[in-house]
């Protein structure tokens, strides 16, 4: 194994030395694209994402769809999943902050967390080889700035093929290299809320083979909802350079990520009405749009580490990813219409993961009754009046609750990868015809090394970051908390104290064969998984004690709190399995004329199961191998055809897709693992219009999902997935007068369930954003953007299944109307 990887490190050294001798000429294109005609497509007519070359989208028999990074200058996002919900197809709930999002494709379901059957990946690599990992999702690990040059997406077809662990689609971050040469230096500020920002960005040509491009930004403040300090901390840096030469290109690249922001986690909000028809309003004094449970009165929490030695964790620290990551991309032409192209990435990824979660939210007096009896006093456990008796609680924070909070405090101690996809593609002419003929091997290697350090604490509920913690103490005045706080996940049964120390393994050779004849292409691929999980777990396994007496503040005398303290056993459980798999796709399209095709695919792709699997019912504990019958992966199989359509000022795509797919998942709230088979049918619609100044683009995907089979709870088979709509759609006008530009863009979504229960439902919103950019100089640029202009309540997920008798449920909505404006200088 070691062996191997000294191999794959050792590949981008043999590739440069290779070019170093090559003879330096004029310079080619990166990616080409095989044209029925000699007029040129539209950029965003072609695709490098999923395929074996670049092409034109009406020469592909596969869905894919691009996002230019114009959008994201003028309706700047306030976090990475905003962008994402422009893509057709793609059901993004952004709603977790600057990471943290579920993100689901063409029905494909979201059980649990993050983005279970996509990939994201920057410049053609995977950020993480698993979408949702836990506590670490892949889009925690990704910033937008000026480095960006567009995202591509497929969804479906080759992503089986093309990618590991992919079966639903592919999100590429590609990044700008210094095509164009200049820069750009732009800042901004909330005006509404408080986030300040600095971005930069410059590229060009050192000589007439060479270009680079710098570029990072650096921000601080609240973010979006008012927590009274500066939960946004932080920056990126990115850096390539790039060398042309006859036949090829050669490409370093580097990226510097140390980044805070808050996860916003459910919070408290309260539902009227009946499950079918609820009414969703504020809690009294807190916003479920506006205000978070975080608090500049709540800094930080006394636990014991992965070590269990006593460490004070600070809950501003928020997703914090640490990474440092360098890469090699290559493209050598071997023979007359034959290439090979390498990419290389080593990512030192760690950080931290800390919110709070309400496990439950009710009567101030009843919560603190139920944990030290009646009569139970409660205390202000800091903030301005901390150490003061609360001597009304049914006034408390202005509504009389009382949240039980346990603690997410996960050490992302390692999620280091290691990746390398080495490809060769050409074409032969055969028969008045061409056979294009594509085969590589993908190999990776990834960490998951985290430590869970999991406390409670109770808090009061209310806004504008002003939520203090409470102390409970019994009718006597005897502490049953410590300021506040228990040393375990108490509202969660002292579940959770959990350490990993795994490695995944991913090895996969793949081709693809295809025939094109005129106007018609047909092409099949396959793709070989095999890998391995190794490693150790210890924690709250059946049988294991996570709790125990200890003066954790050393103080010399055990509290009432200090009598369950949760800390790591000092035995750990191997982990040591392997798997293999197969996917594959076939698809044709058939070019009708030069502006419109049809086209046909089905594929099935496989997903390896991570760390969701770890604590569960398929690890046997004692050899660390798999339980007799147990795959560690799930299928994803889908069917998809249709007409894509584009002329110049106007495109038009339409797409039928059946999906049938198997998953085991963990869910995290719930502590239950599940397995179930979906299915889903739909059509997705995209299109593109402009004429003189007026430009739009729209999409829309109606989605009819069903639960086939529960293993474990049969009265869920035929109901709609949680959290699953029946149409999404997005749409984005644009008025352009050269000088002045303004514009908004439409996402929304159709109502879903909270639970696959299918009782409590989640209204349809409509979030409207809109912008006004003013070119006052020919370098100098301001823009004023809007957020949620109408500061709409978008429910996108609550964790009860039905409204509870006190009428409180803990959902996650979008954030309510920000509004911030910039100035940008290019140079």
């Amino acid at each position: 194994m070691i062996a191997r990887y000294r191999l794959l490190a050792g590949v981008p050294a043999l590739l440069l030395a290779a070019a170093a001798q090559a003879q330096t000429a004029v310079p080619v294109a990166e990616t080409t694209a095989d044209q029925i005609t000699d007029t040129p497509a539209p950029a965003e007519d072609i695709v490098v994402t999923g395929v074996a070359q670049g092409r034109n989208r009406l020469d592909t028999s596969v869905s894919v769809s691009s996002l230019d990074a114009d959008l994201t200058s003028k309706i700047p996002p306030r976090n990475t999943a905003e962008i994402l919900r422009n893509l057709p197809g793609v059901r993004v709930e952004a709603s977790g902050g600057e990471g943290n999002a579920n993100i689901a494709v063409r029905g494909l379901p979201v059980a649990s967390g993050g983005s279970k059957f996509l990939q994201l990946q920057e410049d053609g690599l995977p950020v993480l080889e698993f979408g949702d990992i836990i506590f670490g999702n892949a889009d925690i690990f990704i910033r937008n700035d000026l480095s960006l040059a567009r995202i591509e997406s497929v969804r479906g077809g080759s992503a089986s093929t093309f990618a590991s662990n992919s079966p639903g689609g592919i999100i590429n971050f590609i990044s700008k290299t210094g095509e164009q040469e200049g820069g750009s230096f732009q800042l901004s500020s909330g005006i509404d809320y408080r986030e300040y920002r600095a971005d930069f960005a410059y590229g060009g040509r050192i000589d007439a083979n060479t270009r680079y491009e710098l570029s990072g930004f650096y921000r601080l403040g609240d973010g979006p909802r008012d927590v009274g300090y500066d939960a946004m901390r932080g920056g990126q840096i990115k850096a390539n350079i790039t060398r042309e030469f006859d036949g090829g290109y050669v490409r370093l690249y580097g990226k510097y990520l140390d980044d805070r922001s808050i996860a916003y986690l459910p919070n408290p909000v309260r539902v009227s009405g009946s499950g079918a028809d609820p009414s969703y309003s504020n809690v009294p004094g807190f916003s479920i749009n506006q205000d978070t449970l975080h608090s500049r009165y709540i800094g930080s929490v006394l636990t014991l580490d992965g070590d269990n030695n006593p460490v004070r964790r600070s809950i501003g620290d928020g997703m914090h990813p640490d990474v440092k990551s360098v890469g090699f991309e290559g493209q050598f032409a071997i023979a007359d219409g034959w290439n090979v192209t390498e990419r290389f990435r080593y990512s030192d990824i760690s950080g931290d993961f800390v919110s709070p979660f309400p496990a439950a939210v009710g009567d101030a007096q009843t919560a603190a009754d139920a944990l030290a009896g009646p009569n139970a006093q409660l205390y202000y456990a800091s903030g301005p009046l901390s150490g003061q008796r609360i001597a009304s609680p049914s006034t408390l924070g202005g509504n009389g609750l009382l949240a039980s909070v346990v603690l997410f405090d996960v050490d992302l101690k390692s999620l280091n990868n290691i990746t390398n996809d080495l490809r060769v593609n050409g074409k032969l002419d055969l028969g008045g015809g061409a056979v294009t003929l594509a085969a590589g091997i993908y190999n990776s290697r990834q960490d998951i090394v985290t430590d869970w350090l999991w406390t409670s604490f109770y808090q009061t509920v209310q806004g504008d970051g002003r939520s203090v913690l409470v102390d409970v103490r019994d009718s006597t005045g005897a502490a049953r908390t410590a300021g506040g706080t228990l040393y375990s996940a108490s509202f969660f049964g002292n579940c959770c104290r959990r350490s990993y120390d795994m490695r995944y393994t991913t090895n996969a050779p793949f081709a693809q064969l295809g025939f094109e004849l005129g106007r018609f292409n047909v092409d099949g691929s396959l793709r070989y998984d095999f890998g391995s999980a190794k490693g150790s777990i210890a924690g709250d396994l059946p049988g294991a004690t996570t709790t125990r007496a200890q003066d954790i503040d050393g103080d010399g005398f055990l509290s009432s709190a200090e009598q369950a303290v949760a800390f790591t056993p000092a035995n750990r459980t191997p982990v040591d399995y392997t798997y293999r798999y197969l996917s594959y796709s076939a698809g044709i399209n058939y070019r009708l004329s030069d502006t419109l095709a049809a086209f046909a695919r089905y594929s099935r792709g496989g997903r390896v199961n991570a760390d969701r699997l770890l604590f569960g019912p398929l690890i046997d504990t004692t050899t660390g191998g798999l339980v007799a019958g147990a795959k560690p992966y799930d299928f994803v199989k889908q069917a998809e055809g249709g007409l894509k359509f584009s002329t110049g000022p106007l495109a038009l795509y339409a797409t039928v897709f059946n999906a049938r797919t198997q998953e085991t998942n963990y869910l995290l709230s719930q502590q239950q693992f599940t397995s179930r088979d979906y299915e889903a049918t739909g059509v997705e619609l995209e299109g593109r219009f402009r004429a003189g100044p007026f430009s739009l683009t729209a999409a829309g995907t109606y989605t009819d999902a069903k639960i086939k089979r529960d293993a474990t709870d049969t009265t869920l088979d035929g109901n709609r997935p949680q959290r699953q709509a029946a149409f999404v759609y997005q749409a984005t006008p644009q008025v352009d007068f050269g000088r002045v530009s303004f514009g908004a863009n439409v996402i929304g979504t159709t109502s879903s369930y909270t639970q696959p229960i299918n009782d409590l439902k989640m209204p349809a919103y409509t979030q409207v954003n809109g912008f006004l950019l003013v070119r006052a100089a020919e370098n100098v640029s301001f823009n004023l953007n809007a957020n949620n202009i109408f500061d709409v309540k978008g429910i996108t997920e609550a964790e009860d299944a039905s409204i509870p008798a006190n009428g409180l449920v803990r959902a996650r909505s979008i954030n309510g109307r920000t509004i911030a404006a910039s100035v940008r200088f290019d140079f």
